[in-house]
């Protein structure tokens, strides 16, 4: 029998027998390795810290690459009779693989040494980050050769395939979180054992081979059971985090924890070294704050639950901080306390005399643990009639309020967490933009004020950053002189910045200079203040602090800001990285330095977003792209029509730009939302289920025809390409009008807004990489899995490139970058006619 006919037998005889079965394993594996990608940022943000969420997503994509290499390498040569022979074998081994290799990286990764702090003065750290990355892909290497088979396997059903794919991933954004309630090392297990699922589904149920995948994955299923009662896999906290240290107390031990949406949380007692958190408390003030508890998430952001007995003496430290000064310049009535926590602010609203306070926080378990596991510790702070307590992202929450408040206070872990490493840089923080203050400052009374209270560091760097937020925000609310609404004073540690809706009075003012002087605090700024009275008691050589608020407010201010060491332009919601002061004209003076202590000035998180990038592309040009050289040229007659360097940049482009608009939407989606993980999520899912919805549509649309040529395909991408544009226009025009009319929309309807703004462009985003995939399987069968590969590679690198774009030019920037890669791929690989006319 001729090898052509043969191979039309085989496919017509398993397309009848497995095409829903072999569908639903694929969208199985899919949505097992989305929930295991999504799990395990998790797992390293307990471990590590948050930066690593973008090198997850590249490790991942290196794996899906690295997968379509290997691919096309063991099936070169060989006929589509042959693995048509071992498919079913094939697809259920690498599924079990997948499981297992998914249980044993975690256990491994615990044990390398790799500490992203001492990538400042350590190099060898960057071989441990590459180990630590080739060791977490290697789960995603075997699901992803899962669907590299498949789509080699069954060339014409491609486009239903690569839609149960991304439709799998939808299920498991979503199954992510439901099973972020569990500790993150269970939920890893349970993602994993979907492998053994998948690999049963996709045999025929008879047989030898079937008896022994059986075996085999009951096996495997068994091992990972195993696994869930047992610590094998628990993430341990980074040595330096703040929860790590203080375990480190004589006596010290964590009382309760939880896993949820928002993160590990656990509340840690020191009874005999007690805590004893107060940013900014006079030196003057020689009684000791009461004990505390420590609320921790992930390990780090650290917010305090004080003792609190209700006396007047045990809540006295609370009017000797540099924060108590908003209550000494006016008595404010009703305060907004914004990211409350374990209430630290709320409970000094209280005691410095405000008879009304709304406590705002993201996390409902927080709040549960502050008003009914600890109320007696707490004094039950969240029971006091005047407290009223909300939960719900505290930006969401005041663009909704039609409230007006004397004093809004920005609290929260997080204004104080990991403040000398710098590890927050890559983290969206829409609370403290230009946009965010403008909010703030429309919630206030025509007397209130906004109060931040930040740590100090020397250069300082945040608390400029912060001033020259406040000047932005007062001008683009029509203050043509910002100076009279701002003020600050410092002590050693701490420093406390108003932002008043009017001008400070002359009575405010000498009230400020009388509460400094009298707790020995030193005014860093206030209206006509002389240089000689800031610095009293705490004496800064040079006085950066005092030198930056002059010459922010000064006509020289955008050539400070310009030539300052660090960035401080104030962040915006198109660029909200509040926490990216780096700059590279100052990395090699501080690398130089660093042995002399400058290391903590280095912001790590920006420094291990390239650290990423830099070992991510030898890593994905190495185990991708090199191995691709040794490909022969296909001798199908069918191929003469394949240029391997146009259809090559056609998937390299695609991939590029379809993890540019995700990641770039899914930051967006996170201000209209007011929900990081529910963003997260909810706009994952929408994107990858809608994507898979406008691949089935594509398989759709090929089946009712009966031959597809190559101009017809390449007519639908341009078609697809230019839906996509006008999918784009949502993000550029119509998402900052949805987010002012919907913000006092429910969290639930935001996410319906957010995910209707995102469907139709998911839904054409879905199909250019499935017709590409067509056309390749009419022209070049072999080169399937290759070009799954090119995609692979290029989405490694778009995955932390999206981010650094974001940081470096804004969302908006990084969007138009990706049309303009779509575009690029639309008119790159043009059809064998045209191509032929070119040539003529």
């Amino acid at each position: 029998m001729p090898a052509a006919r043969e191979t039309e037998l085989i496919d017509a005889a398993g397309d009848a027998r497995t095409p829903w079965r072999l569908a639903l394993a694929v969208a199985l594996i899919s949505a097992a390795a989305l929930a295991y990608q999504l799990l395990l940022m998790r797992w390293l943000a307990i471990a590590h810290w948050y930066p690593f969420a973008a090198m997850i997503i590249s490790l991942a994509l290196l794996g899906h690459g690295a997968s379509g290499t290997w691919l096309s390498m063991w099936l070169r040569g060989r006929p589509h009779a042959w693995l048509a022979a071992r498919f079913e074998a094939t697809f259920a081994g690498c599924a079990l693989l997948y499981a297992l290799a998914a249980a044993l990286a975690l256990a491994l990764a615990a044990h390398i040494p790799f500490n992203g702090l001492e990538l400042v003065w350590n190099p060898r750290q960057l071989l441990w980050l590459s180990a630590l990355y080739l060791l977490l892909a290697v789960p995603f290497f075997f699901a992803a050769s899962c669907f590299g088979l498949a789509f080699a396997r069954h060339g014409q059903r491609i486009p239903m395939l690569y839609g149960a794919d991304l439709l799998g991933a939808g299920v498991g954004a979503l199954a992510a979180l439901a099973l972020a309630y569990l500790p993150v090392e269970r939920g890893l297990v349970l993602a994993a054992l979907c492998g053994p699922g998948a690999a049963v589904l996709v045999m025929r149920f008879r047989g030898a081979g079937f008896a022994a995948v059986a075996a085999a994955a009951l096996l495997v299923a068994a091992l990972l059971l195993a696994l869930l009662p047992s610590h094998v896999l628990t993430p341990r906290p980074n040595e330096f985090k703040g929860l790590s240290r203080t375990l480190l107390l004589p006596g010290a031990r964590i009382l309760v924890q939880r896993s949820g949406p928002y993160g590990w949380l656990a509340v840690l007692d020191s009874p005999r070294v007690p805590l004893r958190q107060a940013p900014g408390l006079s030196l003057q003030f020689v009684d000791e704050p009461p004990p505390q508890l420590g609320l921790y998430t992930d390990g780090d952001a650290l917010s305090v639950i004080v003792h609190d007995d209700g006396s007047r003496r045990s809540r006295a430290w609370m009017g000797a901080m540099t924060s108590a000064l908003p209550y000494r310049l006016v008595a404010p009535r009703s305060v907004l306390v914004l990211g409350a926590g374990g209430g630290l602010e709320v409970l000094q609203a209280l005691a410095l005399g405000t008879q009304r306070v709304d406590a705002v926080e993201l996390d409902p378990q927080r709040l549960r643990w502050v008003r009914q596991d600890f109320t007696r510790y707490a004094g039950g702070l969240y029971r006091d009639p005047r407290v009223h307590v909300t939960a719900a992202e505290p930006r969401a929450f005041v663009r909704a309020s039609a409230a007006r408040y004397d004093l809004i206070v920005l609290a929260g872990g997080d204004s104080f967490a990991s403040s000398g490493a710098g590890v927050q840089a890559a983290s969206e923080q829409y609370a403290l933009t230009v946009e965010a203050v403008r909010d703030y400052l429309a919630r206030l009374s025509p007397d209130g004020m906004l109060a931040v209270t930040r740590w100090s560091k020397q250069p300082p760097r945040d608390e400029l950053k912060l001033f020259a937020t406040a000047i932005a925000a007062l001008r683009e609310r029509s203050v043509a002189d910002p100076a009279p609404q701002l003020a600050a004073i410092r002590n050693w540690d701490a420093s406390t910045w108003l932002i008043a809706r009017r001008p400070f009075t002359a009575t405010q003012l000498a009230a400020l200079r009388d509460f400094a002087a009298a707790y020995g605090f030193d005014p860093v700024y206030a209206a006509g203040m002389p240089f000689d009275a800031t610095q009293r008691f705490h004496v800064l050589e040079p006085p950066y602090l005092f030198d930056g608020t002059q010459a922010l407010l000064s006509p020289r201010a955008r050539d400070y800001v310009r030539d300052y060491r660090f960035a401080i332009t104030p962040a915006r919601d198109d660029r909200p990285y509040f926490g990216d002061y780096f700059r590279w004209r100052s990395l090699p003076e501080l690398w130089r330095l660093r042995g002399q202590g400058s290391a903590v000035l280095l912001d790590a998180g920006y420094l291990l977003l390239v650290a990423a990038l830099v070992q991510a592309v030898p890593l994905a040009m190495l185990l991708v792209l090199l191995p691709l050289r040794f490909l022969p040229r296909p001798h199908d007659v069918r191929a003469g029509s394949l240029s391997r360097l146009r259809a090559g940049g056609y998937f390299l482009a695609l991939g590029l730009a379809f993890l540019l608009i995700e990641i770039a939407t899914l930051s967006r989606l996170t201000l209209l939302i007011g929900h990081p993980l529910l963003a997260a999520g909810v706009g994952l899912a929408a994107f990858l289920l809608c994507a898979g919805a406008g691949s089935v549509y594509t398989q759709r649309w090929l089946s009712r025809r009966a031959v597809v040529d190559e101009a017809v395909l390449v007519a639908r991408i341009r078609l697809a390409v230019g839906a996509i544009a006008l999918g784009l226009t949502w993000q550029f025009v119509l998402f900052f009008i949805a987010y002012g009319y919907g913000a006092a929309w429910s969290a639930g309807m935001r996410a319906a807004l957010g995910v209707a703004g995102i469907a139709p462009l998911a839904f054409a985003m879905g199909m250019p990489f499935a017709l590409g995939l067509s056309r390749l399987a009419r022209t070049a069968p072999a080169f399937v899995p290759w070009a799954w590969g090119l995609n692979g590679c290029a989405s490694v690198i778009a995955a932390i490139l999206a981010v650094l774009l974001a940081m470096a030019c804004g969302l908006r920037a990084t969007l138009l970058i990706a049309l303009a890669l779509y575009l690029f791929a639309a008119w790159e690989w043009p059809a064998c006619d045209q191509l032929e006319a070119r040539r003529n």
